[in-house]
């Protein structure tokens, strides 16, 4: 779920057509990307898997400010104030408080979705198709870790807007995802306690720390 979340806001602009051309097209989205001040997005999330009979589809939002961000899905809130983690749970009436950790190779957070893709990654440019009276550029990325689960990538975008369209992951497994961004804004007056986790709210959850 990181790793597609991770996705939302990376956009692109098309003026390329060979495989070279690729990398350079996501770099000049990190550049965008970091222009702005701040990102609002709403999106849908779809999961399938045909051979285990599976199709889950679901709604969510996330706001970043520089490495800050505050994501909701699946009834969860995550929250990232620079330091530290909290994923709020309404439902099991837990906060759960960790740091941020790069150890993980594929614990891809929000606050490292711009960079993600400078390495570990074959780039080309795919198709590109008429939706909706959008033209949607796609460009495909391959993992060069033979052993990664991911098969590939491909993120479409909006060539007129210049903004993600929708991103589908291929894993080995037959699983297919695909998030769609509904609304996508920059810029837009933020409450400065948005990504301040206040303990108050949560007197009667059960807090874990895991550091």
């Amino acid at each position: 779920m990181k790793f597609i979340l991770a996705l939302l806001v990376t956009t692109m602009t098309i003026n390329a057509s060979s495989q070279n051309k690729g990398k350079a097209l996501l770099d000049e989205v990190s550049k965008k990307v970091k222009s702005y001040e701040t990102i609002s997005i709403d999106f849908k999330y779809t999961l399938e898997n045909t051979s285990e009979n599976i199709k889950q589809e679901t709604r969510g939002d996330v706001v970043l400010q520089g490495e800050k961000y505050k994501l909701n899905i699946l009834g969860i809130t995550r929250l990232f104030d620079g330091q530290k983690t909290y994923s709020i749970s309404p439902e099991d009436e837990e906060v759960t408080i960790s740091s941020e950790s790069d150890d993980e190779e594929d614990a891809i957070t929000p606050s490292k979705m711009l960079s993600f893709y400078e390495d570990g990654y074959t780039y080309a440019l795919d198709i590109q198709q008429n939706i909706k009276g959008r033209k949607i550029q796609y460009v495909k990325l391959i993992p060069i870790d033979s052993n990664s689960e991911l098969k590939s990538l491909l993120l479409g975008v909006d060539t007129q807007t210049k903004h993600i369209y929708n991103l589908i992951q291929i894993g080995k497994n037959g699983s297919k995802t695909t998030l769609t961004v509904n609304s996508f804004k920059t810029n837009q007056p933020i409450s400065k306690t948005l990504f301040t986790f206040d303990s108050n709210k949560y007197q009667d959850y059960y807090i874990n720390k895991l550091d």
